[in-house]
Protein backbone atom coordinates (compact mmCIF):
# COMPACT_ATOMS: atom_id res chain seq x y z
CA UNK A 1 0.00 0.00 0.00
CA UNK A 2 2.79 2.41 0.39
CA UNK A 3 4.42 1.97 -2.39
CA UNK A 4 1.49 2.45 -4.00
CA UNK A 5 1.07 5.93 -2.28
CA UNK A 6 4.94 6.85 -2.87
CA UNK A 7 4.28 5.99 -6.88
CA UNK A 8 1.20 7.89 -6.86
CA UNK A 9 3.37 10.92 -5.27
CA UNK A 10 6.15 10.35 -7.83
CA UNK A 11 3.70 10.69 -10.24
CA UNK A 12 1.99 13.84 -8.80
CA UNK A 13 5.40 15.37 -8.70
CA UNK A 14 6.52 14.72 -12.69
CA UNK A 15 3.35 16.58 -13.17
CA UNK A 16 3.58 19.06 -11.35
CA UNK A 17 7.21 20.05 -12.53
CA UNK A 18 5.72 19.62 -16.30
CA UNK A 19 3.48 22.09 -15.43
CA UNK A 20 5.71 24.45 -13.85
CA UNK A 21 8.00 24.16 -16.72
CA UNK A 22 4.98 24.84 -19.47
CA UNK A 23 3.93 27.77 -17.51
CA UNK A 24 7.42 29.34 -17.24
CA UNK A 25 8.71 28.57 -21.01
CA UNK A 26 5.02 30.05 -22.09
CA UNK A 27 5.60 33.19 -20.36
CA UNK A 28 9.41 34.03 -21.45
CA UNK A 29 8.08 33.95 -25.13
CA UNK A 30 5.23 35.93 -24.32
CA UNK A 31 7.63 38.26 -23.16
CA UNK A 32 10.01 38.15 -26.30
CA UNK A 33 7.09 38.25 -28.51
CA UNK A 34 5.77 41.44 -26.66
CA UNK A 35 8.98 43.16 -26.48
CA UNK A 36 9.19 42.40 -30.58
CA UNK A 37 5.83 44.00 -31.01
CA UNK A 38 5.79 46.70 -29.07
CA UNK A 39 9.13 47.86 -29.40
CA UNK A 40 9.65 50.79 -31.72
CA UNK A 41 12.34 49.59 -34.13
CA UNK A 42 14.85 52.06 -34.55
CA UNK A 43 17.80 52.87 -36.73
CA UNK A 44 20.76 55.12 -37.19
CA UNK A 45 22.14 55.86 -40.28
CA UNK A 46 25.16 57.56 -40.72
CA UNK A 47 25.29 60.63 -44.09
CA UNK A 48 28.63 62.31 -43.81
CA UNK A 49 31.76 61.03 -42.01
CA UNK A 50 34.59 59.08 -43.24
CA UNK A 51 34.62 56.94 -45.66
CA UNK A 52 34.90 53.58 -43.51
CA UNK A 53 32.01 55.10 -41.81
CA UNK A 54 29.11 56.48 -44.74
CA UNK A 55 26.35 54.37 -45.60
CA UNK A 56 26.89 52.52 -41.80
CA UNK A 57 23.35 50.94 -40.87
CA UNK A 58 22.72 50.46 -37.33
CA UNK A 59 19.47 48.94 -35.63
CA UNK A 60 19.26 50.35 -32.27
CA UNK A 61 17.56 47.83 -30.32
CA UNK A 62 19.24 48.31 -26.57
CA UNK A 63 22.12 51.08 -25.51
CA UNK A 64 24.55 52.15 -28.55
CA UNK A 65 27.42 54.18 -27.29
CA UNK A 66 29.21 56.83 -30.31
CA UNK A 67 33.15 57.35 -29.53
CA UNK A 68 36.95 57.02 -30.40
CA UNK A 69 37.14 54.00 -28.71
CA UNK A 70 37.13 50.34 -30.05
CA UNK A 71 35.25 49.41 -27.44
CA UNK A 72 32.08 51.54 -28.62
CA UNK A 73 28.99 50.42 -30.92
CA UNK A 74 30.17 52.83 -33.56
CA UNK A 75 33.35 53.95 -33.64
CA UNK A 76 34.01 57.15 -35.37
CA UNK A 77 38.23 57.73 -35.53
CA UNK A 78 38.39 61.20 -35.19
CA UNK A 79 40.43 63.77 -32.99
CA UNK A 80 37.02 66.21 -31.83
CA UNK A 81 35.06 62.86 -30.54
CA UNK A 82 35.68 61.62 -27.33
CA UNK A 83 36.33 58.37 -25.96
CA UNK A 84 32.81 57.75 -24.97
CA UNK A 85 31.39 60.69 -26.53
CA UNK A 86 27.18 59.90 -26.30
CA UNK A 87 24.91 57.11 -26.14
CA UNK A 88 21.57 56.17 -28.09
CA UNK A 89 19.10 54.57 -25.75
CA UNK A 90 15.94 53.05 -25.76
CA UNK A 91 12.92 54.28 -23.40
CA UNK A 92 10.09 52.14 -23.71
CA UNK A 93 9.17 53.59 -27.78
CA UNK A 94 11.34 56.83 -27.46
CA UNK A 95 14.65 56.76 -28.77
CA UNK A 96 17.31 59.07 -26.07
CA UNK A 97 20.10 60.28 -26.78
CA UNK A 98 22.47 61.52 -24.48
CA UNK A 99 26.11 63.29 -24.58
CA UNK A 100 28.23 61.25 -21.99
CA UNK A 101 30.64 64.45 -21.04
CA UNK A 102 32.34 64.73 -24.49
CA UNK A 103 34.79 67.54 -24.69
CA UNK A 104 33.18 68.86 -28.04
CA UNK A 105 29.85 68.43 -27.22
CA UNK A 106 26.71 66.44 -29.76
CA UNK A 107 24.51 68.19 -32.09
CA UNK A 108 21.15 67.46 -32.17
CA UNK A 109 19.42 69.43 -35.52
CA UNK A 110 21.93 71.76 -35.37
CA UNK A 111 21.70 72.13 -31.72
CA UNK A 112 23.74 71.50 -28.81
CA UNK A 113 22.85 69.26 -26.57
CA UNK A 114 23.42 69.54 -22.20
CA UNK A 115 20.77 66.75 -21.28
CA UNK A 116 19.19 63.51 -22.87
CA UNK A 117 17.16 64.32 -25.66
CA UNK A 118 13.97 62.21 -26.90
CA UNK A 119 14.80 62.03 -30.73
CA UNK A 120 12.14 61.86 -33.45
CA UNK A 121 11.75 60.47 -36.63
CA UNK A 122 14.34 61.98 -39.16
CA UNK A 123 16.58 64.24 -37.09
CA UNK A 124 20.16 64.49 -37.46
CA UNK A 125 22.69 63.71 -34.87
CA UNK A 126 26.05 65.20 -35.42
CA UNK A 127 29.40 63.60 -33.33
CA UNK A 128 32.72 65.52 -34.68
CA UNK A 129 32.39 65.36 -38.47
CA UNK A 130 30.10 62.35 -38.82
CA UNK A 131 26.14 63.12 -39.21
CA UNK A 132 24.20 60.46 -38.79
CA UNK A 133 19.97 60.61 -39.21
CA UNK A 134 17.81 59.05 -36.96
CA UNK A 135 14.78 56.87 -38.24
CA UNK A 136 11.44 54.86 -37.08
CA UNK A 137 10.33 51.71 -38.66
Amino acid sequence: MIDLVLFAGRILLVALLYVFLYSTMKTGIGLVRGQRRDAAIWSVDVEKGSKTLRGLHVDILGPVVIGRSPSSDIVINEPFVSATHARFTLQGPALVLEDLGSTNGTLVNGHPISQPVTLRDGDEVQVGDAIMRVSRR
